[in-house]
């Protein structure tokens, strides 16, 4: 509701308030009446006459009071009449404010603005509305160079500026409930933040596949088809995920698969001699494994992550390897688990679906040309890559997510700073949820590492999430730039209250209301909290759900055979 003031309420002289003659006395809106250390009271007056007259009193407004050297800026939080009833007449109000800083004036006549404020209001200042002046000054960036995203939302002529460089050094978050222009946003994001800093590379996670089509001159799309991500490249707890489909690995399972990997890295790394039968893969040869025997030139040493070290072997060795230890006398690990973890490996290796894994596996002897292509070394023109999880196998996308944010931040490290890697992770509470007990634990610790250990070798995080009440508070924690957008759940509006600061905590009230491509941003990216508009993308840079085309595009519908083609893969 907007409620400007009637001035025949007040009749004290406030020139010295107004440095052009030419304002509207309107700009006098009411006087300080209550003052806490955080908080005040105006009183002013309305007329059922003029009430539609000015937008002075809004909530979420920003209005200013005059202290002579300097003027507090406060945020409309709360209006409400005095009075039970409303007349015809003139009708007081008391507006509640909360305030933000103050802008003061140098000795060289030049003004700034500071959070926090130095003097409070005496009972009796005047409250005005907001110079268009000042309120440029609350949200510039001062000496930092930012980049253009929107507008401010009290005033469309002002841009809403974000610092790049904070805002990805030190994390960022993007929340928002579905349908509320979430996807448009981060697209915008991205453009700006490429632009800005011409050695960033982004790698999206793409659960959905939305961002196939909102980059058509910047990002290179990886799917299920056009991705090689060799098995030898997996961890063991990852593979160990998909070998067991999610499931909780029995006692000795994990153990076996452990000694199977070892043993064919080391035969891949330092082959045998010609052995007619493990060459085979015969399952006729009875005895131990002769892991040191008919080796020409010495044992090289094992690389410097043991198992998990990214070198490759070949899924014939490891079942050559099972097939060896079943044939043992001394049994070491019980057969049936043997062979239960053979024809695991054997369904896996037919699988069409897991054709990333297997199908050119060993087309690499390292994971050089694996990571020229995820993280565009060299860019081409592209640094944006946009990988969709949405095209991959159920039980194996938290264990490809891990692969990759833990490909981000070692190649960011092994570059020293050189090459700047943002790894974006849209849905992240699937990924870094709020219960230790759900997730993937490698998912886990690969995106936490980024968050806490990133910035020191220019490896970024966003985060993306419509359940800000449902990701792992540490990783929010460690984004010091957050866009709120609209959230109607009471838990995530009270997780995004604890973030933001007290001073401007009236702000969060207004998450449950605020339109689409509306948000509120506050953190080291921004000069202070505000309630912000981002710009419109161009139709053709818009994400779309499922990488489907705009509406009247013109893309004809799939047949039915297409589709279960494409369910199959």
């Amino acid at each position: 509701m907007q409620l400007p003031l009637n001035n025949a309420a007040f009749h004290t002289d406030i020139t010295p308030d107004r440095r052009n003659a030419g304002q509207p006395p309107e700009r006098a809106l009411g006087r300080v009446i209550a003052c806490d250390g955080s908080r005040a009271t105006i009183l002013s007056a309305v007329s059922t006459g003029n009430w539609q007259a000015s937008d002075a009193w809004a909530i979420g407004r920003m209005v200013s009071i005059n202290l002579g050297q300097s003027r507090i800026v406060a945020l409309v939080y709360k209006l409400h009449a005095v009075e039970p009833a409303w007349t015809d007449g003139e009708n007081p109000i008391q507006v509640e404010v909360e305030f933000l800083g103050e802008v003061l004036e140098k000795s060289d006549g030049s003004m700034r603005f500071q959070s926090g404020i130095t003097g409070y209001p005496p009972i009796g200042a005047v409250a005005h509305r907001i110079r268009a002046g000042d309120l440029a000054l609350v949200h510039d960036l001062g000496d930092r160079k930012g980049a253009e995203i929107g507008h401010v939302t009290q005033d469309a002529s002002i841009p809403a500026t974000v610092s790049i460089q904070d805002m990805l050094s030190r994390h960022f978050a993007l929340v928002g409930t579905t349908g509320v222009g979430k996807s448009s946003a981060v697209s915008l994001l991205l453009r700006r933040a490429v632009a800005a800093r011409p050695r960033l590379r982004v790698l999206i996670l793409d659960p959905h596949n939305e961002y196939s089509v909102a980059f058509p001159d910047l990002a290179l799309t990886i799917d299920g088809d056009a991705l090689d991500l060799p098995f030898w490249m997996f961890k063991q707890e990852e593979f160990a995920d998909i070998v067991f489909r999610g499931r909780p690995a029995l006692d000795d399972e994990p153990d076996i698969l452990r000694e199977v990997i070892a043993a064919a890295r080391s035969r891949y790394r330092v082959p045998s001699g010609q052995e007619l039968a493990r060459d085979l893969g015969s399952s006729l040869l009875k005895r131990p494994l002769d892991l040191g025997v008919g080796r020409s030139g010495p044992e090289p040493a094992p690389p410097t992550g043991g198992v998990d070290a990214s070198t490759p072997y070949r899924l014939k060795d490891a079942f050559a390897v099972i097939d060896e230890m079943i044939g043992l006398h001394e049994q070491r690990w019980p057969r049936p688990a043997l062979r239960s973890l053979k024809v695991r490996l054997e369904s896996l290796h037919a699988d069409p679906r897991y054709r990333f894994m297997f199908g050119r596996a060993n087309m690499y002897e390292t994971v050089a040309p694996i990571l020229g292509q995820i993280f565009r070394i060299p860019m081409h023109g592209r640094p944006i890559t946009a990988f969709q999880l949405g095209g991959l196998p159920g039980e194996v996308v938290n264990a490809v997510a891990s692969v990759l944010s833990r490909l981000a931040f070692d190649l960011a490290m092994a570059s020293q700073g050189a090459c700047e890697v943002l790894v974006l992770c849209e849905e992240a509470h699937r990924y870094v949820p709020s219960d230790q007990a759900l997730g993937f634990a490698p998912t886990r610790q690969a995106i936490a590492r980024i968050a806490k250990e990133g910035r020191k070798y220019g490896a970024y995080l966003g985060v993306v999430t419509q359940r800000p009440g449902e990701l792992d508070p540490t990783i929010l924690s460690q984004c010091s730039t957050v866009f709120a957008m609209r959230l109607a759940n009471e838990r995530d509006q009270q997780i995004i209250r604890s973030a933001i600061s007290d001073a401007s905590a009236s702000t969060i009230n207004f998450l449950s209301s605020i339109g689409n491509r509306e948000a509120i941003a506050f953190g080291e990216g921004v000069a202070t909290t505000m309630r912000m508009r981002f710009a419109e993308l161009k139709p053709h840079e818009l994400p779309a759900m499922g990488g489907r085309a705009v509406e009247g595009g013109g893309r004809l519908e799939p047949t039915l055979d297409d589709m279960v083609r494409r369910m199959r893969a």
